[in-house]
């Protein structure tokens, strides 16, 4: 919703005649770079009353740098004019920004009528992400979609090629200088008593700079000496800080200086939030009163909730603040933060417990909405949250399962098991199911199947879909498909109550691994087909194991060039993957697939997976799967299926049989047996005589197909 404009605002038609003339002739692209207290945005409020089109406007803050969330809220800011927008971005943003801007110019092309998107404050984006598919938007743009950035400085745009094509139109600082008509409105001339040569000295000493000029009348509605007042003014910058912080702040009486000060800690200000804050019940009459007197005081909105200070006029009471009432601030901070959680605002919570020092809460908080955060791709509004936790996540559970489960997803695996550490040292039960959790997704990235089942024993009924997921992978991937098919339908269950997209897409995904390994092909053409349609516009598209899916649909569907189709994007996502199974297993089925037509890139592929595999203490039914397929090729010597017991095994060899699937060596299994090093290498010996083997890793998979593991 675009703001509503000051009480007081002067109609600038030399500009707004030109805009409109601009745009009219197709330069839809408008740019309004200037820099603080130009009047931007008060120029473009204006330019909107005068047109009939829609208008989203979105005020940016430095939260929405974003991807996701951007777009997210240019889709919010949208939605009146193209009902389902946010919808539809929340469906495409998985699939990146660029998407998204893709899906915002669709959309909008299809809609009969013009729109505006206004986009203010454009300078506090820095993500080049974010940059690319706002240049694209504006490249793009359909003809009824007039873009409107509001920026201090220019954006890392190709502007050249927007004005070669006459598709920019441009206003600067010099346009926005008010000449002396203007000053004179502004100055309130009349009411002031200035007269001309006053009104042209102030107008030459500000330059016709808005913020000055609105300084210089805000300071003259006091009885100050005008004639002087007029000869010391200059103006500037300094002239600005001064007047603010000693000339403004002492003009008003001793309440209303300390009200300013308290309510300076907020980014946004309603009437409720200043009761709240400051310990009144007048808020909402005082703000009205504030905003109707200061011009550097904006709307935000048309229904006069809520407000904001121009940021000169914020920072340097924030500067004032800080320099007179910093033992109050983190209670004002704690006050603001207690009001935004009680009204489901989270960020703005978050953010105020960690001004006010409550990092604990703030971690708790952050724990709270991080998964909803990141299944909706806002990886970089989590970060930036955990970046202000300082070294919290290093002694604090919650916190540091969202550093863990982050670091795993970027295939950081180091920071991943290093967090979990912190989170299993440091909890205190209450997330117990979803440390495990992580502990599993850590072990199976590093390729330790028997530690991952041993961590998935030991947990309780799966609570959230992200703890069931991780039990169906730990049992789909050691073949103990009777439980991985009751976690899967757990998984869906709770995917759907809250909702989980992602635990929605993977639970058919493994179920489709679990029914091909089972020999059900067409169940588990059907499962691949439901996770693959339900990752297309949900967000979903792009996750590494999705892979699985298609590496099904390459093995199972009977039309030749959908094979092939799902065989080469299996591939590209599998090498995505955070863990080696779900590699290994693709490549294995692709390069099964390519080797039945004779196609060279199969065996390299299959080369490939053994290598990936080989890596791993305990590839579970991935490394007996791709022993069949090297044998049925002639690439291997040796199949992996299991045979009978040779002899039973006693209850020391069982012991040391236990720790085989683990990364643990031989010195360091004896070291946990407290026995000798040669013990237990005769130990191994008679395993693998009496099971049947030649190895450790098809000691594992024969032991836990006999259900010794």
């Amino acid at each position: 919703m675009a703001p509503r404009p000051p009480s007081r605002y002067l109609e600038r038609a030399r500009l707004l005649e030109s805009l409109d003339a601009a745009v009219a002739a197709g330069r839809g692209v408008v740019l309004v770079s200037a820099p603080a207290g130009s009047g931007k945005s008060t120029l473009i409020n204006g330019w909107l009353e005068t047109r009939g089109a829609g208008v989203g406007w979105l005020q940016v803050d430095e939260a929405d740098d974003d991807p996701s969330r951007f777009w997210a809220y240019v889709a919010a800011a949208l939605a009146e004019m193209v009902p389902g927008l946010p919808d539809f971005i929340r469906a495409s943003i998985g699939d990146g920004p660029d998407a998204a801007a893709a899906g915002v110019i669709n959309q909008v092309a299809h809609r009969a009528g013009d729109v505006v998107l206004v986009i203010d404050d454009y300078h506090l984006i820095t993500s080049e992400d974010v940059h690319r598919s706002v240049e694209q938007l504006v490249t793009l743009r359909p003809d009824n979609l007039t873009v409107v950035l509001s920026t201090r400085v220019d954006p890392p745009f190709r502007l050249g090629r927007l004005r070669v094509r006459d598709q920019l139109t441009e206003v600067r600082a010099d346009d926005l200088r008010f000449d002396q008509a203007e000053a004179s409105w502004l100055l309130d001339a009349a009411a002031t008593g200035l007269g001309p040569e006053a009104v042209n000295l102030l107008h030459e000493r500000t330059e016709g700079w808005a913020a000055g000029l609105v300084l210089a009348g805000l300071s003259m509605r006091d009885g100050t000496d005008v004639d002087g007042f007029v000869e010391a003014f200059h103006g500037d910058d300094q002239l600005v800080a001064d007047y603010l912080t000693d000339e403004f702040l002492d003009s008003v009486d001793d309440l209303e200086r300390q009200r300013l000060l308290d309510v300076s800690v907020l980014g946004r200000l309603s009437g409720p939030l200043i009761d709240e804050v400051c310990g009144v019940d007048d808020g909402t009459e005082w703000l009205a009163r504030l905003a109707a007197s200061n011009q550097l005081v904006t709307s935000l909105d048309r229904t006069g909730t809520w407000f904001r200070f121009h940021h000169l006029l914020r920072d340097l009471l924030r500067l004032e603040a800080a320099r007179k009432i910093p033992e109050r601030l983190p209670g004002l901070h704690l006050a603001a933060a207690s009001w935004h959680r009680d009204h489901d605002a989270m960020f703005a919570a978050i953010e105020h417990y960690i001004d006010g020092g409550d990092l604990v809460t703030a971690g708790d908080l952050i724990a709270v909405h991080a998964t909803a955060l990141l299944n909706d791709g806002q990886v970089f509004t989590v970060l930036r949250l955990l970046d202000r936790l300082g070294d919290l996540p290093e002694r604090h559970s919650r916190s540091a399962l969202v550093r863990g489960w982050i670091n795993l997803s970027t295939g950081r695996f180091a920071g991943a098991r290093h967090y979990y550490g912190v989170a299993a040292e440091h909890d205190d039960g209450t997330d117990a199911n979803l440390t495990a959790s992580l502990g599993i997704m850590v072990h199976l990235a590093e390729g330790a199947l028997g530690d991952a089942l041993s961590i998935a024993g030991r947990m309780v009924e799966p609570t959230e879909s992200t703890q069931a997921i991780g039990l169906v992978a730990a049992h789909t991937w050691a073949g103990m498909f009777d439980e991985a098919r009751r976690y899967v339908a757990i998984a869906r269950e709770l995917g759907g109550s809250e909702p989980s997209d992602y635990a929605l897409t993977m639970a058919p995904g493994f179920a489709a691994v679990i029914e091909l390994e089972s020999g059900n092909r067409s169940v588990a053409a059907e499962h691949a087909a439901a996770s693959v349609e339900h990752a297309h516009g949900h967000g979903v598209a792009e996750s590494p194991q999705l892979s699985m899916a298609h590496a099904v649909e390459a093995r199972t569907v009977p039309d030749p060039d959908r094979r092939a189709a799902a065989a080469d994007r299996a591939v590209e996502l599998a090498r995505r993957a955070p863990e080696p199974f779900t590699l290994g297993y693709v490549l294995a089925l692709v390069g099964d697939a390519a080797c039945e037509r004779d196609d060279p890139a199969g065996a390299q592929l299959l080369r490939e997976a053994r290598q990936m595999i080989d890596r791993c203490p305990d590839p579970g039914i991935v490394g007996a799967a791709l022993a069949r397929i090297e044998a049925r090729h002639g690439l291997a010597g040796r199949a992996a299926a299991p045979t009978g017991l040779v002899e039973e095994i006693t209850e020391r060899e069982l012991a040391v049989l236990r720790y085989l699937p683990s990364q643990l060596s031989q010195r360091e299994i004896a070291n946990e047996l407290y026995v000798s090093l040669n013990t237990v290498k005769t130990h191994c010996k008679a395993i693998y005589r009496k099971l049947d083997v030649d190895g450790r890793q098809a000691a594992v998979h024969t032991a836990r197909h006999h259900g010794l593991l």
